[in-house]
């Protein structure tokens, strides 16, 4: 059954576009190692693969032919025998036409010509951290920044998350970011009321710097979250001597309707890591997840918040909305709200972190791009 939306961008009052620019998670690697595969988002019918050199390959879903999907007719004789896939390069099941990586056709089988008016869309997706990241823009220009990414990743006693697919919601996305500011909320609904509070906001970044007591541990909870863009959140947190990443995304499928993705980067005692190790992360994943759910619980719920009835000591969620409203909007309107809001914002009544938490060095680790040392 399709889910409905309930409310839509325009609704919030964003910006012009209807979809928001930035890096979204797309679909886990692992998916495309069985061929070509469909997958919906930003209201387009799009095919994902893996070309013969590793490549990533996004484009339109839709042969300019008759219509055929890349993707869906698996049945296909040159899908079954393994022949859909030309180098970089994919063959329409129904006549065979070549589209190449950019969306070009290159090719008719039974043609010597081959129409411009025959090429499709082709969209800039990159493999990083187990996981398909796609760049959207609205405006069809290629990345402002670089996809998020954990140098640690890379490290050889870590336990790399297997995705918990959580399907499909009837949330704005931009619902999902209110987290990032929503003080509030930790100690009734995860019972780790704050001692510290805090976000920053870095251009195309919104930090959250907070800890308190968590009672399902029974330890302090110490964390820095932050989303890159509007859809893709990192959490470095500490407790109960442990310390791992958990990694939360949301994806707009159709405006007003998102797809989301949960999983948690742990280090082992072992290198390589044994399956004791692995088992211990996969249940670490677990139990962050069930307090994840807790929130997702109420999104499924809940009406949409058009405008947050926000107090004195409230969260900051009017400027985290007009701090998202950024990736709705021409480059040049965005650079406006990252000029006016770049900066640490603290929360009325909540103590900010110490200097020993600010300056603990693992951010600028965090904001390394891939490949630096």
């Amino acid at each position: 059954m399709t889910v409905q939306a309930k409310a839509k961008g325009a609704d919030y009052g964003l910006g012009p576009h209807t979809f928001p620019r930035g890096w979204f998670v797309i679909a886990e690697a692992c998916e495309l190692d069985n061929g070509p595969i469909g997958i919906t988002f930003f209201d387009k019918d799009m095919v994902l693969y893996r070309g013969q050199s590793g490549r990533i390959v996004l484009i339109d879903a839709y042969c300019k032919h008759m219509g055929t999907h890349l993707a869906l007719s698996t049945s296909a004789s040159i899908v079954k025998s393994g022949n859909q896939i030309v180098g970089d390069s994919i063959l329409c099941p129904y006549h065979a036409w070549q589209y190449g990586p950019d969306g070009t056709l290159e090719n008719i089988p039974f043609d010597d010509v081959c129409p411009k008016t025959g090429s499709i869309n082709a969209y800039h997706a990159e493999e990083v951290m187990g996981t398909i990241m796609m760049w959207h823009d609205p405006e069809g220009q290629g990345p402002d920044y670089e996809p998020p990414y954990l140098p640690d990743w890379d490290a050889d006693n870590v336990v790399h998350w297997k995705l918990d697919h959580l399907g499909e919601i009837p949330l704005h996305n931009l619902e999902i970011l209110d987290n990032i500011c929503d003080v509030r909320h930790l100690g009734p609904t995860h019972g780790a009321p704050c001692e510290y509070f805090e976000n920053e906001f870095r251009d195309e970044v919104v930090i959250q710097r907070q800890g308190g007591f968590l009672d399902l541990y029974q330890s302090h909870l110490d964390t820095v979250t932050w989303y890159t863009g509007p859809g893709i959140l990192l959490s470095k947190q500490t407790f109960s001597g442990i310390t791992m990443f958990e990694f939360i995304v949301g994806t707009p499928v159709r405006d007003g309707v998102t797809k989301a993705w949960h999983g948690a980067l742990c280090y082992s005692a072992n290198v390589p890591p044994t399956e004791a190790d692995i088992a211990q992360a996969r249940e670490l994943q677990a139990g962050v997840l069930e307090a994840f759910a807790t929130d997702f619980q109420v999104w499924a719920h809940k009406k949409p918040a058009l405008k947050v009835m926000q107090t004195p000591k409230d969260g900051n969620f009017r400027a985290v909305r007009e701090w998202a409203s950024q990736f709705y909007m021409p480059r040049e309107e965005a650079k406006k709200i990252q000029q006016k809001y770049n900066g640490v914002l603290p929360v009325k009544d909540f103590p900010q972190p110490s200097m020993e938490a600010r300056n603990a060095g693992f951010e600028d680790n965090c904001f390394k791009k891939r490949g630096e040392k």
